[in-house]
């Protein structure tokens, strides 16, 4: 039997969402700084970085010690664009989820909870073209591997099939791999990727994005 059970989110649950998703994001950071090492022109840009100071100061050292400079600024950079995307996220549709996702027709926003908390969250609205977009989906660390992100995503696939969409569409970063692992175990594909910004462009930082054709729809 499950140990949680999901639901309708409700105006008590705004700070644990919040909170959930903010975890959720920032956590994947140490992931991506480590693909952006990585990258053979980071690499390259870092090999650059020592002799530049070591033909400058004449030391190994310094050499050394401007590259520790430039991995921190590396790591600041790589964190920023997780912290902007979680601040965008709850500077608009999670500053207000009824408004966002409670009250316009075809979406929905749903909490797990477990234990009288919130420990899981996922959200879907209409995405044109007779597809539903998965959103926000996120579970707390503790509350990983037991079944509860299948049953949100499920919980969605549902959703969609019962107001008559074709496809449900979803995107997720490139380092977010056990995410991508339960999309294509429900019957989702990858269809593109994209860049979040020019910084993302530069650090080769990549949104995967995923569709699952649910049939024919009558959206």
């Amino acid at each position: 039997m499950a140990s949680f059970r999901i639901r309708q989110y409700r105006e008590q649950d705004y700070e644990a969402v919040r909170a959930l998703f903010a975890r959720g994001i920032l956590e994947h950071a140490p992931a991506g700084f480590r693909h952006v090492l990585r990258s053979a022109r980071v690499r390259l840009a870092l090999l650059a970085v020592f002799v530049a100071a070591r033909a400058a100061a004449g030391s190994w050292v310094l050499g050394l010690g401007a590259v520790a400079l430039a991995l921190v600024l590396l790591w600041v950079l790589v964190r920023s664009l997780s912290a902007e995307y979680v601040r965008e996220a709850l500077g608009t549709d999670l500053c207000d989820v009824p408004g966002a996702y409670l009250r316009p027709p075809d979406c929905c926003f749903w909490v797990a909870e477990a234990g009288g908390a919130v420990v899981g969250m996922v959200a879907a609205v209409p995405a044109g073209r007779g597809e539903l977009e998965l959103k926000r989906m996120s579970v707390s660390r503790e509350h990983r591997g037991r079944g509860l992100a299948r049953a949100l995503c499920q919980e969605v696939l549902g959703f969609a099939r019962a107001r008559g969409y074709g496809a449900v569409v979803l995107s997720t970063s490139m380092v977010q791999v056990a995410a991508q692992r339960l999309y294509e175990g429900q019957g989702f594909r990858r269809v593109g990727m994209s860049y979040p910004s020019l910084l993302g462009t530069m650090l080769n930082f990549q949104i995967f994005h995923y569709r699952c054709d649910l049939g024919d729809g009558t959206k």
